[in-house]
């Protein structure tokens, strides 16, 4: 592979690893498999390997996925949580522990344990009493969820033992147990309300809420796998977790020590069975260098430790009927196929849809209406189809073809050269499109208006009550008190929420409209730019192309929605229901210590995380770039500098800083 060609998969890669990490550490929302996310990081990780120039210090393959949110405090872990390198193989399992026994010389002892399917949290005790519980996070800064965590009963506020340290972190997965996830879907249902995915969806939208009362209302369990401290009790980490047991925490329950990794393989393959007795999820074993002295020889990478491997079981299987594919459109217009299927029990759920992804998928499977389908829950929670069984076909089963036109609208379908998905180009006018849109504009990054999620939005437009974003500032008390599962309190206080958001910062509103490839970055360059929407709508290519990450594409999105009479219409309706689009908006302080600076960031950073980073310069006056060129400043070097940024700051003459002459540079 050429380097071109190289530089432009990786930017692909990890556009959508980034994307995925979002669904699954934020959103809760994963769509694709464990299996299916390995394989994309792995690639990554390969690319990089054989193109070093390539590597940037905010690559996937460099940290952690992110479950950071807005509505907590972030706080910085003490020790990074890294994630753990996984492998789906016994000869992968078998090269691992070849890889510890050459780097220490001799072969060690290892601690087995089962991978629990939760959510990581991390508790830090001070004489004996609990003072935080913090997320993953980004693995460097995560959320302060201690009050909620304060709910959980097997988690204790306060412990006292004989020679126990005085300050000490141990760490573990929070997780619902398979008999409470069924109750509380049982309950859910009786409400109305939406059943949860899996346990592991509901754990960790559970530990975000922000009333701790119905936290506490849940029957989240916990248990703890990891001590960390300066004065631990032993000098191995099964010894450790014994004394954390002693002490009155709920560690693992399931931990075997094994003197090879023969044993450990042995372990591996009982498990695959005896856990699906357990009465909750599991999905691997984790395997782990005993010894701390060992594990310190060895060594992490910059995301992952050296000694410890995550083994993951494969996926589940089941057998089923193809009964007919529903052809979905998203907010951005892609067509996505969804197969539904005679019922199936499947990883202890009623398995009724399944993804089949594109018209690539499909083809490759040679699906027929009525086939019988091989269905996996990849990760053991989105179901897919992976394979089908030919011979039990029909004779007269038809294919499944993809359509030519969109489901919705009926407009004809594109698929750029070089991308997997079809896509309706109607997105101005389609009704799933305009409908997803609506559901962004009321979104918390954008308008932010409280109890309008995506159900309400959905129940509006089933009633007519609305069809574009505009007819929310039209709507009355007495249409929203009259919906199902409405009533007078709720429909009040969607009322005084849109009333609120009509002077919602002018950036917010333009990302808000939902103009294609405008997200909350662009709109906040355009909105700085251009002072109200009016010159916005009014500028020309020239002028949105010389704004810095303004390129053909959004340059084209942005003139092509101004252009459009219907959106101009919208934009008139809001600014008379009292919006106002215009403000001051600026990314720094124009008068800061680095205005007119470029500044580029390499490699990894003790006070800072990589957002923290580049606020920290665009608080100052500056813009953060991501690639060294001619206009580049100066850059900010930490650990592990990217060689290939060395290289062309050295030959450009590119001044290079350290961590500390950044934070002087800061101060002065």
């Amino acid at each position: 592979m050429k380097l071109a060609d190289a530089k432009q998969r990786v930017e692909e890669l990890r556009r959508i690893i980034n994307e995925h990490n979002h669904n699954y550490y934020v959103l809760n929302q994963p769509v694709i498999t464990d299996f299916e996310f390995d394989l994309l990081l792995n690639e990554l990780q390969t690319l990089e390997k054989n193109f070093p120039e390539l590597v940037t210090p905010d690559s996937p393959t460099m940290r952690v996925g992110s479950d950071l949110t807005e509505e907590f405090v972030q706080v910085r872990h003490r020790w990074p949580m890294m994630s753990l390198g996984n492998t789906y193989s016994e000869e992968e399992l078998a090269d691992f522990g070849e890889r510890v026994k050459k780097t220490l010389g001799y072969e060690p002892e290892y601690v087995c344990e089962l991978k629990y399917d939760g959510v990581s949290i991390s508790l830090t005790y001070e004489n004996g009493a609990l003072t935080t519980a913090v997320t993953r996070g980004d693995g460097a800064v995560g959320d302060d969820v201690t009050v909620n965590v304060r709910t959980i009963r097997s988690i204790p506020v306060r412990v006292s033992a004989p020679g126990m340290p005085s300050s000490f972190v141990i760490r573990g997965e929070i997780y619902l147990p398979l008999k409470g996830f069924e109750e509380m879907n049982a309950a859910r249902r009786q409400k109305g309300e939406v059943p949860f995915a899996n346990p592991r969806n509901a754990a960790a939208g559970t530990l975000k809420l922000l009333d701790p009362k119905i936290v506490a209302s849940r029957p989240l369990n916990c248990f703890l796998y990891f001590l960390l401290g300066d004065k631990l009790p032993a000098g191995n980490h099964y010894d450790n977790i014994m004394a954390a047991r002693s002490w009155g925490f709920r560690t693992t329950e399931v931990m075997e020590l094994c003197s090879s990794i023969e044993e450990v393989i042995r372990f591996v393959r009982e498990w695959e069975t005896r856990r699906k007795q357990l009465p909750y999820d599991t999905d691997g074993v984790v395997v782990k260098v005993n010894s701390l002295e060992a594990q310190q020889l060895l060594g992490t990478t910059a995301k992952s430790p050296r000694w410890a491997i995550a083994y993951k079981y494969a996926a589940e299987q089941a057998v089923t009927e193809l009964l007919s594919v529903d052809f979905q459109v998203g907010r951005t217009g892609n067509i996505t196929p969804v197969a539904n299927l005679r019922p199936v029990l499947l990883a202890g759920t009623t398995v009724k849809r399944a993804s089949l992804h594109n018209s690539d998928q499909i083809e490759l499977l040679g699906l027929h209406f009525g086939d019988s389908v091989i269905i996996e829950k990849g990760g053991e929670i989105i179901p897919k189809i992976v394979g089908v069984d030919p011979e039990k076909r029909a004779g007269d089963a038809a294919p499944v073809t993809f359509p030519e036109k969109c489901p919705e609208c009926g407009t004809p379908l594109i698929r750029n050269e070089g991308e997997a998905n079809h896509y309706c180009p109607n997105y101005l006018h389609c009704p799933p499109q305009i409908t997803r849109r609506i559901i962004h504009f009321v979104s918390r990054k954008a308008m932010d208006i409280e109890g309008l999620g995506e159900e309400t939005v959905d129940l509006l437009w089933s009633n007519g009550l609305i069809h574009n974003v505009a007819d929310l500032y039209d709507l009355k008390q007495e249409q929203l008190a009259s919906l199902e599962r409405m009533g007078d309190k709720s429909a009040s206080n969607i009322l005084t929420s849109l009333a609120e958001s009509l002077s919602a910062p002018w950036n917010r509103k333009l990302f808000a409209l939902g103009i294609r490839h405008v997200g909350e970055t662009v709109a906040k360059t355009l909105a700085a730019a251009f002072p109200d929407i009016d010159k916005l709508m009014n500028s020309t290519e020239d002028e949105l192309r010389a704004l810095p990450d303004i390129g053909p594409r959004i340059c084209a999105s942005v003139r092509e929605y101004f252009s459009d009479a219907d959106n101009i219409e919208i934009i008139r309706r809001l600014k008379a229901a009292g919006m106002t689009f215009e403000g001051t908006v600026q990314a720094g302080t124009a008068a800061g210590p680095l205005a007119g600076k470029t500044v580029v960031v390499s490699g990894t950073f003790e006070r800072f995380t990589r957002d923290g980073i580049r606020a920290a310069i665009e608080a100052a006056g500056g813009k953060a770039a991501a690639s060294v060129s001619g206009s580049t400043s100066f850059i900010v070097a930490g650990s592990d500098m990217g060689p290939a940024k060395r290289i062309k700051a050295v030959s450009l003459g590119i001044p290079i800083i350290t961590e500390e002459e950044f934070v002087k540079m800061l101060k002065e």
